[in-house]
């Protein structure tokens, strides 16, 4: 009998997540009932979302169960199977959560092809971090040729595709990152047109140097300091996706923007949950993973070794230290 292993959300943080907040549980694998498949987690996906649902706050999403095996995407191999639409062997994307096996009826699992691109990055540039990128520049901020598109989180796993599809559009891509190194990347690797430190003494002035023209549209990955001082810069009707807040998931408080600017702007900002709109995963998966396989969309990975090794590399995660998608390989 095989006996996996599952990280459980033991207490909910108030304020930092810490190791402690988590448990490592193991238990024999069940036995498969008619419809379910057996799948070997083989890539967890680590998110900002996550913290949010580790919370018991109202929110989009039911909060994370205590005691629970911590929700995540995976992506894995079925190595065994009762359901008519999956074989062992298949490659399969899904919520397998962080542990070593899961166990599924077939809901929200899906199928992948990696003869073209690595498996890992159908949870990140090919994935949900991708569609969201996607989704939020295509269908709120929709640049168009010379307009100036910022970017915060520029190095993420969502920022990075943001920056690349906005160039692609034609459009100036200003990212913001956390630190020169990232910065550098950004620019060297990315392409963007230029990236501002946020942790620098001078971020205020290096953002205004950086839009000489303002903002035509803007990604939001982070909030805070980095987002009120971004948002004086926005040009007449300029349109604003909020994709996150990382910078308040951590217990910081949460810093207003100057409201005047609503009126005096009149620019469109609009929240946007991915998963709303399933129907054109589809469509944005295939572009996504063309733009891959041929080379024209880059992307990096922080990969944690084990899953003993998930709660540090998620805690790193919040605290900016990854550099493109957080991964942790569970085999």
């Amino acid at each position: 009998m095989m006996t996996n292993r599952s990280l459980v959300l033991d207490s909910r943080p108030e304020g930092k997540v810490e190791s402690r907040h988590f448990r490592m549980v193991e238990a024999p694998v069940a036995a498969l009932r008619e419809g379910q498949v057996l799948i070997r987690n083989l890539f967890l996906s680590l998110d900002p979302y996550m913290r949010g649902r580790m919370s018991a706050a109202k929110s989009y999403a039911v909060p994370q169960e205590i005691g629970v095996t911590m929700g995540g995407g995976t992506v894995g191999e079925v190595v065994e199977s009762r359901h008519s639409s999956f074989k062992p062997s298949d490659k399969v994307v899904g919520m397998g959560g962080w542990q070593l096996y899961a166990i599924n009826d077939g809901a929200g699992l899906r199928k992948v092809d990696d003869s073209r691109v690595p498996l890992s990055a159908f949870l990140g540039v090919a994935g949900m971090p991708g569609v969201t990128a996607w989704y939020g520049l295509n269908k709120i901020i929709a640049p168009k040729p010379g307009e100036t598109i910022l970017v915060s989180a520029a190095t993420g796993a969502v920022g990075s595709v943001v920056g690349q599809l906005a160039k692609s559009a034609g459009a100036r891509a200003v990212g913001i990152a956390g630190g020169p190194d990232k910065c550098r990347y950004a620019v060297e690797t990315l392409g963007y047109d230029a990236c501002v430190d946020h942790k620098s003494s001078s971020f205020a002035a290096d953002l205004a140097a950086a839009l000489p023209h303002g903002i035509d549209g803007l990604f939001e990955n982070v909030g805070g300091v980095p987002f009120t001082t971004s948002i004086e810069h926005l040009n007449h009707l300029s349109r604003v996706a909020i994709c996150g807040l990382i910078a308040s998931y951590q217990g910081a408080p949460t810093t207003l923007p100057n409201m005047h600017i609503f009126l005096r702007v009149r620019f469109k900002m609009e929240g946007f949950i991915v998963s709303d709109h399933l129907d054109l995963w589809p469509d944005a998966i295939a572009a996504l993973t063309d733009l891959v396989a041929t080379g024209k969309l880059t992307y990096r990975e922080t990969i944690a070794e084990g899953l003993d090794a998930a709660p540090a590399a998620f805690i790193g995660l919040l605290d900016g230290q990854n550099l493109g998608k957080q991964l942790v390989k569970l085999v």
